[in-house]
C-alpha cells in the first residue's frame, strides 16, 4: 500500500536557477572584459589608407580608428563602467544598467561597421597634406579592424542581453556597501565594576560612570 502525503515533494529545478546564475554571470563578465578590450585596441589600429597629391608626387596616408571615430573607444570605456556598476545595484536600477551595456555594444558596432568605408578621415589629411581644401585622398583602401571593433561592440552586447535576462540571479554587493538607514546597533552593556581590580574601575571613570554607585 503506497503512503500518499500532502506535503509537496521538493522540485529538482530548484538548483537550475542558481547554476544559470553562474554560467551566465561567468559568460557575462567575459564577453564584456573582451569586447571593450578588442573595441579599445581596434580603434588604435589602422583603419583606412590612401595617397594625396602633392608637389612632389603621391603623399601615404592613414587613418586610425580613433581619427576615423571615436565612439567605439567612448562606448567600451561606458561597456566597462556599466559591467562593474551592474553588481552595485538591484532591481530596476540593474535592469537599466544592463539596458546600457547592452546598447554600449550596439553603438560601437554600428559605429564601427559606419567607420569600415569611411573616408572623410583621409580626406581631411589630404587637404591638409596638399593644402587645398578641396583636395580628396586617392587609391583609398580599408582594413579589417573596423570589423574587429564590430565584433568586440558585439561581445558587450551579448554580455548586456545576458544582464537583461539573468541579471536578477546575480549576486549583489555585500550590505556593508549599502548601509546608511541611519539605524544604530545596539550596545553592549558594560562589565560590573570589580573594586577589587582598579583597571575596571579606572575603564567606568572614563566612560563617565561612578565605580562606586550603586
Amino acid at each position: 500500500m503506497e503512503y500518499v502525503t500532502a506535503v509537496p515533494h521538493p522540485r529538482s529545478e530548484a538548483g537550475e536557477p542558481t547554476g544559470s546564475g553562474r554560467r551566465s554571470l561567468a559568460v557575462a563578465l567575459l564577453f564584456g572584459a573582451l569586447g571593450a578590450a578588442v573595441a579599445l585596441l581596434s580603434s588604435r589600429q589602422r583603419w583606412a589608407e590612401g595617397t594625396a597629391t602633392v608637389a612632389g608626387g603621391a603623399f601615404p596616408l592613414t587613418a586610425r580608428g580613433s581619427d576615423v571615430t571615436g565612439v567605439p573607444a567612448a562606448l567600451a570605456i561606458v561597456g566597462l563602467a556599466a559591467l562593474v556598476a551592474v553588481f552595485a545595484v538591484r532591481r530596476a536600477g540593474r535592469f537599466l544598467v544592463s539596458g546600457l551595456l547592452a546598447l554600449s555594444g550596439a553603438g560601437i558596432a554600428a559605429a564601427a561597421l559606419l567607420g569600415a568605408s569611411d573616408g572623410s578621415a583621409l580626406d581631411d589629411k589630404a587637404a591638409e597634406a596638399s593644402g587645398d581644401t578641396s583636395a580628396t585622398v586617392d587609391a583609398l583602401s580599408h582594413t579589417g579592424w573596423p570589423y574587429v571593433a564590430a565584433a568586440g561592440g558585439v561581445l558587450i552586447l551579448v554580455a548586456g542581453l545576458l544582464a537583461l535576462r539573468y541579471g536578477r540571479l546575480w549576486p549583489a554587493m555585500s550590505g556593508r556597501y549599502e548601509r546608511g538607514t541611519g539605524a544604530e546597533r545596539p550596545r553592549r552593556a558594560p562589565k560590573p565594576v570589580d573594586p577589587d581590580r582598579p583597571e575596571d574601575i579606572w575603564k567606568a571613570l572614563d566612560r563617565g560612570e561612578d565605580p562606586t554607585g550603586a
